[in-house]
């Protein structure tokens, strides 16, 4: 810590928070962040974690604030966040861009001039992100003066600017953004010679909920209730992350027993989709066998959550303070047996892929992510390990049962070739492991209170903040409560908005049909990144 502070570039003002192990630096001048984000991921080895920009023109200081916060990425470093403060003029609302230096920044600086008028001079890319064609300018939605309620009217538009690439034999490819199937919309622009692509455009955000705008105002509790609802497949992360969150501005910790069915219901909505990620992929590789057990095993881990909680996507379990619900030992010996079968049949299939010529072809060497690229845009989970980045939120920030006094054993799985065989190698041996520790989570359950009180109102003016390790990866959650102790401000950075950038980057080593591949192998949300 001292450090980081005698590190500190330029008039700087260090401050401990949110948590005590953290650090917040108030920079002197916005012309000081590029200096600043330097330090920390040069000497430091830190990479941007999130970044979170908030309205405060109400305030005394009649100002926009942004604040950048990094963490560590050496295996078994200290769990600590390091935020970079500025303030911005909001009659003359600029940052410069940390993009070039620091490329996973690239999303951020986007989404913040979209969302809040926050220019970031300098940035490469100059189109909008979050917001769509027709929207119109100078109306930025999560600035408080935005009423979410009204209808915003939509304006002429231009085409929305893309990469165009001229020569013989090229050709662009527009896919989306409505599919087939039911997954979300999303528009994708391949340039290609023949089969081989040259580059990919990704253009999501077409269901953007405005959900952080709405939490805005709302009780903890009632805010919980979206935090849970921002993404299907992955509710109970995003639960839990809000409820830790908001036990830090609380100053409570869940019970034991709380802690440790938590952790059991996360490894449980880790395996549902670890397995059904693997079933996909066969799906992509037209190996129907295979997408036929995986759908028949995902669907067996969603009826026995159907069983604990009574909701198929883990929802109505954790609750701030705890868990609403316990698990008796009757469930907890049907879950046992449940696991047993699902690891010999998912042993039986990950060999019959492995021994599948035509399906490892199809696998192997197809959408690398370099190691060096994975770390420069921050990308996390499967994606980040199967490219030899050893990084699991379980251990680095510890959460659930992993922050007990003695927590159990994690093996974090990496693999080294980035490739789609990696990513299904890294998400054989996660499924494994989550069985593991199930049932050491099951071992250890002693009876104890599920849930404790916490006080009304909250404390005001706080900031909590958590990672939660998600079955696609670390999602950080950002919560301060206004003066009365209600939601000021709320963001998810989940692992699908750090990924996406990475699958255009991947599927520029592939052909444009095993597309479906590298998109099925990272397995991103869209509604985790819309929000």
């Amino acid at each position: 810590m001292d450090a980081l502070r005698a590190s500190a570039v330029g008039s700087v003002d260090a401050d401990v928070g949110p948590r005590p192990s953290d650090l917040t630096l108030r920079l002197g001048r916005a012309g000081d962040l590029p200096a600043a984000a330097a330090v920390l991921i040069g000497p430091h080895a830190m990479a941007l974690a999130t970044v979170v920009a908030t309205d405060e023109t109400a305030t005394p200081h009649r100002d926009l604030k942004v604040r950048y916060i990094f963490e560590p990425t050496a295996p078994g470093a200290p769990d600590r966040f390091v935020t970079l403060l500025i303030s911005v003029d909001a009659a003359r609302p600029e940052v410069p861009s940390l993009t070039t230096a620091v490329p996973a920044a690239n999303w951020h600086e986007r989404e913040m001039r979209d969302l809040f008028g926050i220019a970031p001079v300098g940035h490469p890319d100059p189109r909008s992100l979050v917001v769509h064609d027709g929207w119109p300018r100078g109306v930025f939605p999560l600035r408080k003066h935005f009423d979410g309620s009204r209808r915003v009217p939509v304006e002429p538009a231009d085409e929305f600017p893309h990469l165009v690439a001229e020569g013989e034999g090229v050709f662009e490819i527009p896919v989306g953004p409505i599919h087939a199937g039911i997954i979300e919309p999303g528009h994708f622009r391949f340039t290609s010679v023949g089969e081989t692509v040259l580059n990919l455009d990704a253009r999501l955000f077409y269901t953007h909920r405005g959900l952080e705008k709405r939490m805005e105002g709302l009780s903890p509790l009632d805010a919980f209730y979206i935090a849970e609802r921002i993404c299907g497949v992955c509710s109970f992360a995003h639960g839990m992350g809000y409820c830790e969150a908001l036990e830090q501005i609380a100053g409570v910790r869940a019970p034991p027993r709380a802690q440790l069915i938590r952790s059991i219901a996360l490894e449980l909505e880790r395996l549902y989709n670890h397995v059904g990620d693997v079933g996909n992929i066969c799906a992509g590789a037209s190996f129907h066998y295979g997408t036929a057990i995986g759908a028949r095993l995902k669907e067996r881990l969603q009826q026995i959550n159907e069983r604990l909680t009574g909701n198929r996507f883990l929802r109505g379990l954790v609750i701030p303070g705890g868990v609403c619900l316990d698990l008796p030992d009757d469930l907890l010996a049907v879950l046992t047996a449940t696991l047993q079968d699902t690891l010999a049949g998912f042993d039986s299939l990950i060999g019959r892929i492995e021994a599948n010529p035509s399906v490892v072809d199809r696998l192997d060497d197809t959408g690398v992510l370099q190691h060096q690229a994975a770390v420069d845009l921050a990308v996390a989970g499967v994606a980040a390990r199967a490219s030899g980045v050893d990084r699991d939120a379980r251990r680095d920030h510890p959460h659930g049962a992993f922050a007990d006094p003695d927590p159990p054993d994690l093996r974090v799985a990496t693999v080294s070739e980035g490739d789609a065989m990696a990513r299904v190698t890294v998400r054989a041996l996660e499924v494994r492991e989550s069985i593991r520790l199930v049932g050491e989570f099951v071992r250890r359950l002693e009876p104890g209170l599920s849930r404790v009180a916490l006080a009304e109102p909250l404390p005001g003016g706080r900031i909590g903040i958590s990672a939660i390790e998600s079955a696609r990866g670390e999602a950080v959650h950002w919560l301060r409560t206004d003066a009365v102790g209600r939601v000021e401000r709320y963001h998810l950075r989940s692992p699908s908005y750090h990924n996406w950038p990475a699958v255009a980057l991947a599927a520029e080593t592939a052909i444009v049909p095993d597309f479906p591949l590298v998109n099925k192998s990272f397995e991103l949300c869209y509604s985790c990144t819309d929000r």
